[in-house]
């Protein structure tokens, strides 16, 4: 086996990949519980990678046939059923592990010097994610899935000049057809699953550079002994693969649980109206996009201008961005930082998770202004921040990592 790797080794970097990747890669000693969700998302990215070439296979890319090849996979296809649902619960799973590792970026400060390429790509990752999920929510070709994505991409229709022609380009014809539902086939298989790759390469590649953050938001680089091995750090494998193993299993119990039980999760998971075919004749009592969407899509319903409603919804992602140059202070961690980041960062919860309820429901004129109200908290976290972050008092940060 050692002469094989040496073979290896001379013709590719596979010893001083395992090395500098994981066996050598010193990570902090004190990760704790958010640290599990990186992992977690690379998991399941390749559950849904996985499943979705099983589903492709059966799968028919076409106005006439999508719906009825859903069909064929859950009633007809060996463990088709439970592919689909794999996949479909999946979807939902992705958005729930990146929403809490990016939580964790917040909280921790990890966006924060030297960190600032890390975070922008975990931005792109999720950016291309949400158009991932937006092309796949079309394929099924159910009611839903239809008017959703009529909705959404009528949205492009608000900018000045080119609207109608950007509209009409991203459709492939003049309204949403199986010209529409083949192109995003074609994005969703091929074009954005390479470039997510890309990214989660490019996203470890940054990290594995810079070092890995922790509770403390300290650099454990600065402390090393005679051999250069960071005093408060230890080897990611075997020590936090294993750790992440039990997380891993965690969260598969959890996973199966909802994939075997509440595969439809009430209708937030898969809409019930998606269960009908698509009919652009008749529209669904009330349009909205599946739970992950749902923040921006009730900070577009806040602001009564389609455009300026657009503008917002794209502003809100936009502004995450520019996150590690808008946070001005000197400590990194949440535990250090003053009550005011504190409060400013409970409150973004609370309005975020507000909206993407708000966003499922039907609008009221309540519901209208208390998604106005959320949304003005929620941009209010980004543009005091620079202000908060500098004013403050801070606790005094330790050297070296506290555990």
């Amino acid at each position: 086996m050692s002469k094989f790797m040496e073979w290896v080794d001379a013709r590719f970097p596979a010893t001083k990949m395992w090395e500098d990747h994981l066996s050598k890669y010193y990570a902090p000693k004190n990760f704790n519980f958010f640290y599990f969700f990186g992992s977690l998302a690379l998991l399941v990215l390749v559950n849904q990678i996985v499943t979705g070439i099983w589903l492709t296979m059966s799968f028919e890319p076409s106005a006439e046939g999508a719906f009825a090849s859903v069909e064929y996979i859950m009633r007809d296809v060996e463990y088709g059923w439970i592919l689909r649902y794999l996949h479909s619960t999946g979807a939902s799973a992705f958005f729930v592990v990146v929403y809490l590792h990016m939580f964790r970026g917040l909280l921790y400060g990890s966006y924060q010097k030297p960190r600032e390429l890390v975070w922008i790509f975990g931005m792109l990752i999720y950016l291309v994610l949400m158009a991932e999920a937006f092309m796949g929510y079309l394929l099924p070709w159910g009611q839903m899935s239809y008017w959703g994505a009529q909705v959404i991409i009528s949205l492009f229709g608000a900018i000045p000049v080119i609207g109608d022609d950007l509209t009409q380009w991203i459709r492939g014809d003049y309204l949403i057809s199986g010209i529409t539902l083949n192109r995003f086939f074609a994005l969703h298989v091929i074009a954005l699953p390479i470039v997510l790759l890309g990214l989660v390469v490019l996203h470890i590649l940054a990290l594995h550079e810079v070092g890995s953050n922790n509770p403390d938001g300290v650099d454990i680089k600065k402390f090393k002994d005679e051999n250069g091995v960071p005093l408060d750090g230890i080897a990611f494998h075997p020590y936090y693969t294993v750790k992440d193993i039990v997380g891993v299993v965690v969260f598969l119990f959890v996973f199966c649980f909802v994939v075997f039980f509440f595969p439809e999760m009430g209708g937030y998971f898969l809409e019930k109206p998606n269960f009908e075919a698509a009919n652009p004749f008749k529209t669904p009592e009330h349009i909205a996009p599946v739970w992950y969407f749902t923040p921006f899509y009730a900070i577009l319903r806040a602001v009564p201008d389609k455009l300026l409603g657009v503008i917002a919804m794209g502003a809100a992602i936009a502004v995450l961005f520019v996150l590690p140059w808008l946070d001005r202070s000197p400590v990194k961690s949440m535990r250090y930082k003053g009550w005011m980041s504190k409060v400013w960062l409970l409150v973004f919860c609370i309005s975020f998770v507000i909206l993407g309820v708000l966003g499922v429901l039907a609008p009221t004129p309540g519901r209208t202004l208390l998604s106005q109200v959320c949304t003005f908290l929620y941009f209010a976290y980004f543009i005091l921040m620079p202000f908060y972050t500098r004013m403050e008092k801070t606790k005094p940060v330790p050297e070296r990592v506290t555990g």
